[in-house]
């Protein structure tokens, strides 16, 4: 039998929904106030008045302006990362003949409109300064690092691999060079498109490097 909602004609949304779309909205309204202003200018009342929300829904669903940010990152990249990954677990058994191939065909680095390397560069500077976000932010990134590996390994389990490195290692690397390539490119003031261009040709060479040829 199907299951049908509870929820009377017209009546409110349950709590749980009314919480996850009032975050949603102020992630949204973050986002666009720091492409705006940046992260240190953009303040909780912005944010608030951009989403439509007092105050007090921002402080019930974030302690801080700085753990939204973190929030957004984190939503940002995780969208990227299971981009990647669909399309890792769609890849076809077989002989690899040409990993740079695989990088441009699986990775496809975009950093598109919503993960621009500032935002993250700002976070971390703010990370230096302040113990609680540190921690949050080394959580984030062991995060991040988790999920590169599971990539990494379900590519090698599906080519037969050997790495040149341990899979915890190399997946490291792979988040070092990509961070150290958007960071220095944002300070040249290269546009996104440039950014994207050198950070997968990077990622490209460094695949090269990793991957022990048969």
């Amino acid at each position: 039998m199907t299951d049908v909602s509870t929820r009377p004609a017209g009546g409110s949304p349950p709590a749980s929904e009314r919480r996850a779309r009032t975050r949603a909205r102020l992630l949204d309204a973050a986002h666009e106030v720091f492409a705006e202003v940046g992260m240190d200018a953009a303040s909780v009342e912005m944010i608030c008045e951009r989403a439509g929300f007092t105050r007090g829904a921002f402080y019930s669903n974030f302690e801080s302006k700085d753990e939204l940010f973190l929030a957004l990152i984190t939503q940002l990249a995780d969208a990227k990362l299971e981009e990647v990954a669909g399309r890792v677990r769609g890849l076809e058994p077989g002989t690899l003949a040409d990993p740079s191939a695989l990088v441009r065909q699986v990775v496809g680095v975009s950093l598109g409109e919503r993960l621009e390397p500032q935002l993250v560069s700002e976070i971390r500077t703010q990370a230096l300064r302040d113990p609680r976000l540190a921690a949050a932010y080394l959580a984030w990134q062991e995060v991040m690092r988790s999920r590169v590996e599971e990539i990494i390994r379900h590519v090698v389990d599906t080519y037969g691999l050997r790495l040149r490195l341990p899979i915890e290692e190399a997946a490291q690397l792979l988040l070092d060079v990509s961070d150290d390539t958007c960071t220095r490119a944002t300070l040249e003031g290269r546009p996104v498109g440039e950014v994207t261009a050198l950070l997968n040709e990077r990622i490209e060479r460094l695949v090269g490097v990793l991957v022990d040829a048969p």
